[in-house]
């Protein structure tokens, strides 16, 4: 099952996860990044760099977060790839610390 990126990645937009990935499934916007579940191959290669925990497989997609995988699913194909870090968005760290995370976790 592919991996899905939830609520946790907007407004911080921290890109270790793209780096990882050997199939180039990641494409974002301003706010955020998406995973094309076409692409993605499962490897959960992702899921541990992502400091806020934004990323899931889709099966394991706590109730509240399920509507990301068809988001992801509809957005990702309509975005540029995003296949090295970019620097963090303005106010990250911050978002990171207020969802309760910080680089320590």
């Amino acid at each position: 099952m592919p991996f899905v990126v939830t609520d946790n990645c907007t407004g911080c937009r921290f890109t270790d996860c793209v780096e990882v990935c050997p199939v180039s499934c990641f494409h974002g916007d301003d706010d955020r990044v998406y995973i094309d579940p076409v692409a993605c191959i499962d490897c959960a290669a992702c899921v541990p760099l992502c400091p806020v925990q934004a990323i899931y497989e889709d099966l394991d997609l706590p109730e509240e977060k399920e509507h990301w995988t068809e988001v992801n699913a509809e957005k990702a194909p309509t975005l540029p790839k995003i296949i090295k870090k970019q620097p963090l968005l303005e106010g990250a760290e911050e978002r990171m610390e207020a969802l309760g995370f910080s680089r320590d976790n």
